[in-house]
């Protein structure tokens, strides 16, 4: 009933956000957009979620045992809370679900998340660096060279024996933190797959909506979307993630012809999407917990009588 009263109260907040007659513009963003397109969007859009998820579960396959449900539904709060709490507060969600569905260790769950983040930024990173518009060739070769080189290298350097744990406390625990990261790198079978899959439908899915939203073509609009989500990427965020997504789409956009203030509105409207996308699929999972969740207990511990 709480919880069912919390997303009344949400919902009201945001009717009576929208309802501000600036937010217009928003709305006349999507009028040109057709019920098909809309709802094709966001079941591709879905499909990056359950990628996500695929990720989590090679990653922790001995601990979710082929839970998918549950698997997911960490995925779909985890996605809310980092959409909603500012300067990535949200990533605590995280590590705090996968110990209370699957019993697994903070830590470790912090050093497979903190994986995840790099490998997203990898990739991302390649990316803007293949369609960022006006690059000169050869800074957009060594910006693809350093960052696979990079991703190479990372792993092995975590796998390279050290003498750190005789050093001083601090060192010490550095040290400690290396191995378990080491860990996180070597537990995927498929995790580069499950990430170069999931950015690139994702990207693919938000520069059509955008170029929808501005009327222009796929071929000018991706970039806006790499550059948002590249910006989105950034270890400090403010509340929702809004300015730095929009600068980032805008910033791309107009190397490609398209007015600060139209990239703006354009990125503005498909954050808006992706956010109440978030919002709306990790309120359901919130609300409706899969049988393999222990909702009031820790995985790993019997139930409290």
């Amino acid at each position: 009933m709480k919880k069912a009263f919390s997303i009344i109260v949400t919902l009201a907040l945001l009717a009576w956000l929208a309802a501000d007659s600036r937010w217009k513009m928003v709305g006349d963003a999507f009028a040109s957009i057709t019920p098909g397109a809309f709802a094709a969007v966001t079941l591709a859009l879905f499909v990056t979620y359950v990628l996500r998820a695929l990720r989590v579960c090679d990653e922790f396959r001995d601990e979710v045992n082929g839970r998918f449900g549950a698997c997911l539904r960490v995925i779909l709060i985890h996605n809310a809370m980092i959409n909603v709490v500012p300067f990535r507060g949200g990533e605590t969600a995280f590590p705090l679900l996968l110990r209370r569905v699957f019993g697994i260790s903070i830590v470790r769950a912090g050093a497979s998340l903190l994986w995840f983040r790099l490998q997203d930024a990898f990739v991302v990173g390649v990316l803007a660096c293949l369609v960022w518009p006006g690059l000169h060739p050869a800074l957009r070769a060594a910006g693809i060279a350093a960052l696979i080189a990079s991703a190479w290298y990372l792993p092995r350097w975590s796998r390279a024996p050290h003498d750190w744990a005789g050093r001083g406390s601090i060192v010490s625990k550095l040290g400690k933190l290396r191995d378990i990261f080491t860990e996180a790198t070597r537990r995927s079978r498929y995790g580069w797959w499950w990430t170069v899959a999931n950015w690139t439908l994702k990207l693919a899915v938000q520069g059509w909506l955008l170029a929808m939203l501005l009327g222009t073509s796929f071929q000018t609009a991706f970039p806006g979307a790499v550059g948002a989500e590249a910006a989105a990427i950034l270890p400090v965020q403010g509340v929702a993630g809004f300015g730095t997504y929009e600068a980032g789409a805008a910033a791309a956009l107009l190397y490609s012809g398209i007015a600060m203030k139209n990239g703006l509105q354009a990125a503005l409207a498909l954050h808006l999407f992706i956010l109440c996308s978030a919002v709306a699929t990790g309120a359901i999972a919130w609300l409706f917990p899969s049988k393999s969740t222990l909702p009031e207990t820790p995985a790993t511990g019997p139930a409290r009588k």
